[in-house]
């Protein structure tokens, strides 16, 4: 498998290369979404649990990368505008999933920013639909970096602490992945459907 000959190459690099690669596929996971992000960070993780690199190293490069793909994609849909993504309807940034986004945004304002990183599949499309919103670049800013230190500092603590061998790691970060998306996806129907049904009562209260 592909991944697991890039892992096994990138494993062979000298230290600071690994950090640049690392904070580089964090910050390419955001632009290209079926590139497995979450999985190399899984991977610097579980070099930290073996020794080979530090904690604030593998930390800080994702940290950054991933807030530098979210910016890179916020300040496009600002430049670009609404019309360019949603006629031409990118095979990895789909224009429902930015019709969702927006959508989300008229609710949820800069909160959906914050919880970002925790809602896999429509990452980017946030980003996209909140610089095509126009909205300020000091909060979106400030609540992406908060959305991304939190989500690498959970996935790098798994990672450190599952075990020493690589296939561990890889399969229980994957169970834990399967069984998140799984509850986010429950979770966003359950939300979808209390606003449906209290927008119908309101309708009949009136």
């Amino acid at each position: 498998m592909y991944i697991e000959k890039f892992l096994n190459e990138l494993r062979s690099l000298p230290d600071f290369l690994i950090y640049f690669f690392l904070g580089l596929s964090a910050f390419v996971e955001n632009l290209v979404p079926p590139i497995p992000g979450d999985t190399i960070t899984a991977f610097g993780a579980f070099l930290v649990g073996v020794g080979r690199l530090s904690f604030a190293g593998v930390y800080i490069s994702t940290t950054v990368g991933s807030l530098l793909g979210f910016l890179c994609l916020f300040w496009v849909g600002g430049l670009l505008g609404r019309h360019f993504f949603i006629e031409r309807d990118f095979r990895f940034l789909r224009a429902k999933d930015i019709i969702k986004a927006e959508e989300w945004f008229g609710r949820y304002g800069y909160l959906l920013i914050l919880f970002n990183r925790f809602m896999p599949g429509i990452r980017s499309a946030v980003a996209l639909a909140a610089g095509i919103s126009r909205f300020r670049t000091l909060p979106v800013l400030f609540l992406s970096l908060l959305s991304c230190a939190a989500w690498n500092l959970i996935w790098i603590f798994m990672g450190h602490t599952l075990g020493t061998h690589w296939e561990t790691v890889e399969h229980k970060m994957g169970d834990f992945m399967v069984r998140y998306n799984v509850a986010m996806i429950i979770l966003i129907v359950l939300v979808v459907l209390f606003f449906v049904f209290k927008k119908r009562f309101r309708r009949k209260a009136q």
